[in-house]
């Protein structure tokens, strides 16, 4: 049996076991951002299921918006939340600012990526946990399979960052993988202050696969201290936000 073979098969198993588990246990998680929620299949996240979080910045080591993006989804999850990781680089005020009080988490430190997704897959059978979180450059299909269908079984939800290191690991970043949803997040210019100040974070969030719905990319106020994500005031009355889009992008 040749790859494409093994991979075909795996996608049936995969297929057979949602079915039988019943995919993405209990209601989704909605965003409670009718720019979001409209345009996800089930109205919002859903909790029984993998989700993977790219950092489009151009340092992934030290950028931080992919991580509270993470952690304000997290915080709209009720229950501890296991956060597992490699470097010990988390700084608990930033999550809180994001809405997931420290308190919650609990960290899982290994010494090697490779060891980060066994973790993940074993905190994913623990249903008291709200979410298990995982940062990782390298995760293929067939560990990805195995976290899908290990949030399916538990409805536990499973985050996965992808944070690159080097620009060799940043192409593996690219590599398909079993996740329900993948998203891409990086800094967007914020809004000119009329006085000297800083206004809030805005990010420019990318939806680059969803089972069901067609790719979108919207320029969104970084999350509050319940973790909610808002459409900036000056962006709200336009029909959409392609131009601003591609301005961001530049």
């Amino acid at each position: 049996m040749h790859a494409g073979q093994r991979d075909r098969l795996a996608d049936l198993r995969l297929r057979i076991a949602r079915l039988e588990s019943g995919h993405g246990k209990g209601k989704p998680l909605p965003f409670r951002l009718p720019e979001l929620d409209s345009h996800l299949p089930m109205g919002g996240l859903p909790r029984g299921a993998l989700h993977e979080m790219i950092e489009a910045g151009m340092a992934s080591e030290f950028a931080g918006s992919t991580t509270l993006f993470t952690a304000g989804i997290a915080a709209r999850l009720k229950g501890p939340v296991l956060w597992c990781l490699t470097r010990r680089d988390l700084f608990a005020p930033g999550l809180l600012r994001a809405g997931l009080h420290p308190d919650r988490v609990i960290y899982a430190e290994a010494s090697r990526d490779r060891d980060i997704l066994p973790l993940v897959e074993e905190g994913l059978h623990e249903k008291g946990l709200a979410a298990v979180v995982g940062e990782v450059t390298r995760m293929g299909l067939t560990a990805s399979r195995r976290l899908q269908l290990a949030a399916e079984a538990s409805g536990v939800m499973a985050l996965i960052i992808r944070r690159w290191w080097t620009v060799a690991e940043k192409d593996l970043v690219a590599i398909p993988t079993a996740a329900t949803t993948r998203w891409r997040v990086a800094p967007a210019p914020s809004e000119l202050m009329p006085a000297p100040g800083l206004g809030r974070e805005r990010w420019q969030v990318e939806l680059l696969r969803c089972r069901g719905a067609e790719p979108r990319t919207w320029i969104l106020e970084a999350c509050d201290a319940k973790g909610r994500l808002a459409l900036p005031a000056d962006l709200a009355d336009r029909s959409d936000q392609a131009a601003h889009q591609r301005a961001a992008a530049r």
